[in-house]
């Protein structure tokens, strides 16, 4: 198990259940095994010191960083110290992650030729899980799939196997505590870095009282990850939206005494508002929300055909709507254009901005 290093970030862990946790550890055969002290209190001192004395190395911050900042520094530290190795495996320092499902891991990684990242995936159906672990954990898996299109059983699992090709990658990414874990899952979604999930036991000590996850303030730091460049998008489409719309109604007020049909206006209007508006999103998307700094001409011409598409779609909807309903041409384009959104979102963001 050379080519394999064990990480395990702790803050004030259970002494004996790490200490014995160690132990196991290496009876299966790793050898290699880095803790970070995240700011332990003054008393794991002695603790630390007789762990180095068994060849654990110790990593220590100074102060209580969070897991995420411990995590990408314990990273930089193996990428400078170490070049011998395939595969870092990151595990809690509370016991949860068995040393059977490592040693299972590690065996897959060995047998395994590809750079995936592999995730130790928990069953949150077992009775014996806390329900705010499940609940919180089955919505997370909710929204990553609709958000980033892949279905990750166990977002929050700490148990993961990072190929040492990928482990760069993941050192600028951002997060400082338990927000970093699913930046990593969506740059993995996101670069094509496939994601694969192996089951372990579901281990939970006194209903999870050793966790430093904190419900509200994490959880909501998580859901900001998830939804941020949504919410940008969200901003910017109104942006371009109130561009559209005030420019459509400019236009159609000028050109309602040039023709006898409406149709005419309403595709005229839809045309050049939408010109206006696309020119005005593209710009906004690309620097701000997706922050795609490539000037690949293809990127422009996939954006051009979206947007077309798009104006297209607009205007023959907003007319069949008006001549069936005779509604407020502008009231249904709202309707029309709040669905459309929401496809243009998904298609920029997976086909168009890298």
């Amino acid at each position: 198990m050379k080519d394999i290093i064990i990480l395990i970030p702790a803050l004030n862990p259970p002494k004996e259940i790490l200490f014995n946790y160690i132990n196991d550890l290496r009876k299966k055969g790793f050898e290699r095994i880095l803790i970070v002290d995240d700011g332990c209190s003054k008393d794991y001192e002695k603790f630390f010191d007789d762990l180095k004395c068994k060849g654990v190395e110790i990593f220590k911050h100074y102060k209580n960083f969070g897991k995420g900042r411990a995590l990408k520094n314990s990273f930089n530290y193996i990428l400078n110290n170490y070049n011998d190795f395939s595969y870092v495996i990151t595990a809690d320092s509370d016991g949860q992650h068995n040393v059977s499902d490592i040693e299972n891991i590690a065996n897959i990684l060995r047998l395994s030729k590809e750079n995936k990242l592999y995730l130790g995936s928990r069953n949150f159906n077992k009775d014996n899980v806390p329900f705010k672990s499940a609940f919180g954990n089955k919505i997370t898996s909710f929204v990553y799939k609709i958000m980033f299109g892949d279905k990750i059983y166990d977002t929050q699992t700490g148990l993961r196997a990072i190929s040492k090709k990928h482990l760069e990658d993941f050192l600028d990414l951002e997060g400082e505590r338990f927000e970093y874990e699913i930046n990593m899952l969506i740059y993995s979604s996101k670069n094509d870095i496939e994601i694969e999930e192996i089951p372990i036991k579901t281990v939970y000590f006194d209903n999870n009282s050793e966790t430093h996850f904190n419900p509200i303030k994490d959880s909501f730091k998580i859901y900001l990850v998830m939804f941020k460049t949504f919410f940008k998008f969200i901003l910017s489409s109104i942006s371009s939206w109130i561009v559209d719309i005030s420019s459509y109604t400019l236009l159609v007020k000028i050109l309602k005494n040039m023709f006898t049909s409406f149709s005419p206006i309403i595709w005229i209007s839809t045309i050049v508002a939408r010109i206006i508006s696309g020119l005005f999103n593209y710009t906004v998307n690309k620097n701000l929300v997706f922050n795609d700094d490539v000037n690949h001409k293809n990127v422009f011409l996939k954006y051009i055909f979206l947007w077309l598409s798009q104006l297209i779609l607009s205007a023959f909807l907003v007319d069949k709507i008006y001549y069936m309903i005779n509604l407020d041409s502008s009231i249904i384009k709202i309707g029309v254009d709040s669905l459309i959104f929401l496809v243009s979102f998904k298609i920029q963001d997976k086909y168009i901005f890298n």
